[in-house]
């Protein structure tokens, strides 16, 4: 889960890109970066940190040109080392820059493919610069000065038919133009959007449509699943369908925790569909749980605030902010180490005691991934005197590790996996676990000027759209991508650290 936006337009794009990844932060407080093109020249800004952190007045000076791309990280193949920070950089053909939000499932193969046939190098561990790598070569195979429109589509189903996985990318050649595109089943989200000035029409592409609103841009649509858009530096718009089998099955669980709610993706309002998750878990409670003897509910700040706020309506029960957030503590899922995630929990939440002193409460956080959080939350409340304590999550049990761009890849870190809602709670101290069940969490979706019909909903049912994720290759990612193999890989060379942080300075 990451987050990226590209901009043409008829001035200065710095601060532009800036706003748009600040209201894309939630989708990534690892690293954040910027390239900007003035007259065929690249100009880079890129380092750990929140985006108010990683941009100081300084850079803003150096980051001319009215095109560019931002991104913001937070790790999942590679690591979180300031060299794994976007956007990469590739100087032939043209220079060409890239952002990457998702993960490519056979990057390993494509690293050793790159190397051997393509005589290209890759320098870090990341699949986006594997990514990369794969389309710049493409693009050098059709030997073109100044590519076209074709040659730019050409070299995009090129990608597609090599790549495989989940990624929404958007690209810049020096000189040329921004180059969006989507994997052929649109795992992960990407838009784009139309801003009117006094020189003429200006574009941004984003993975949400909050960054286009931010700025003053009119949502033109989401990109189908497999589609490129290319714009050029002087704002001529083409898009192509590049994939030969596109089947649009966008990522559930964007919807339960990663998108903002005042986004809209492929035509589902996230706050809607955020509602009815509320909606339809409170029926399952009325149904399975008649006789309930809930006195408050409390959601667990913020993204479970919405479900919640109809569950309790529909419940006929108070609703009570019994927890109040540090807002300058990142968020707990998106941090690199378990460790450091458990340390956060008291730091982020403060819990008020009027709200828990002798009620039976029902917590509700959006969903429930390694357990750990959820166990501390339940012992705050309890250490505020509440009598019985209930947990509810908005989203399904996540049981399967996700391999298209969320960090929940080991099986082992699972609170769900091989375990019944019974055990589930018995682990975390609840006193009864309700899970929403999946078809209404599919439901949620529905309605609203959107029926789609497929999901990724990998994290829940096991199964996996792209068809090429095995027991073999869960074994393998298990394996590499635990948390004490993600610590191994945090612990970098402090000289090479610092090398990348002197050529983003530049």
């Amino acid at each position: 889960m990451c987050g990226i936006v590209g901009i043409v337009a008829k001035s200065y794009v710095n601060q532009e890109i800036y706003d748009a990844l600040t209201f894309l932060q939630h989708r990534g407080q690892d690293a954040a970066g910027m390239v900007t093109c003035h007259e065929g020249k690249f100009f880079l800004r890129k380092d750990n940190g929140l985006v108010r952190d990683v941009f100081r007045t300084r850079h803003m000076r150096r980051l001319v040109g009215n095109m560019g791309i931002g991104h913001v990280r937070y790790p999942t193949a590679g690591s979180s080392s300031a060299a794994e920070a976007q956007p990469f950089y590739v100087n032939s053909p043209y220079g060409i820059a890239l952002a990457h939000n998702g993960n490519l499932t056979n990057a390993a193969q494509l690293s050793e493919s790159i190397f051997r046939s393509d005589l290209r190098h890759v320098n870090t561990n990341s699949d986006s610069e594997v990514l990369l790598n794969v389309f710049a070569h493409e693009l050098q195979r059709i030997g073109q000065l100044v590519p076209s429109e074709e040659d730019i589509f050409y070299a995009v189903r090129q990608v597609h038919r090599r790549c495989k996985g989940g990624y929404a990318v958007i690209a810049m050649i020096t000189g040329i133009g921004i180059v969006g595109m989507r994997d052929p089943f649109g795992i992960r989200p990407l838009c784009y959007g139309t801003r009117e000035s006094e020189q003429g029409t200006e574009y941004m592409v984003a993975s949400e449509s909050v960054a286009l609103d931010s700025a003053g841009y009119t949502m033109v649509r989401d990109l189908d699943p497999g589609e490129c858009i290319y714009i050029t530096e002087a704002g001529a718009v083409f898009t192509r369908q590049c994939a030969e089998d596109p089947m649009l099955s966008p990522c559930l669980f964007e919807y339960v925790y990663l998108a903002r709610p005042d986004s809209v993706m492929d035509g589902i309002s996230v706050y809607r569909a955020r509602l009815k998750m509320g909606e339809y878990l409170a029926d399952k409670i009325l149904r399975d749980w008649p006789d309930h003897d809930i006195d408050v509910v409390i959601p667990i700040p913020d993204t479970s605030r919405t479900s919640a706020v109809e569950l309790a309506s529909k419940l006929g029960v108070k609703l009570r902010e019994g927890f109040i957030k540090n807002r300058y503590i990142g968020r707990t899922f998106i941090m690199p180490g378990q460790t450091q995630r458990q340390k956060s929990v008291r730091q982020k939440l403060n819990p008020i005691e009027l709200e828990f002193r002798g009620k039976n409460v029902l917590l509700i956080d959006d969903s429930i991934v390694r357990g750990t959080t959820s166990m501390l939350i339940i012992e705050m409340a309890r250490e505020m005197g509440a009598k019985k304590v209930y947990f509810a999550s908005a989203a399904p049990a996540v049981r399967f590790p996700n391999v298209y761009g969320i960090d929940m890849p080991s099986v082992d870190e699972l609170v769900a996996n091989g375990r019944t809602d019974e055990e589930v709670g018995e682990i975390i101290g609840a006193d009864r676990m309700i899970y929403q069940d999946l078809p209404d969490l599919i439901r949620s979706t529905q309605g609203g000027g959107s029926d789609i019909a497929n999901f990724d909903c990998s994290v829940f049912d096991g199964k996996y759209v792209t068809g090429d994720v095995d027991e073999a290759y869960l074994d393998n990612l298990e394996s590499e991508r635990n948390d004490q193999a993600q610590h191994k890989i945090d612990v970098i060379d402090d000289d090479a650290s610092m090398a990348t942080n002197m050529q983003s300075n530049l």
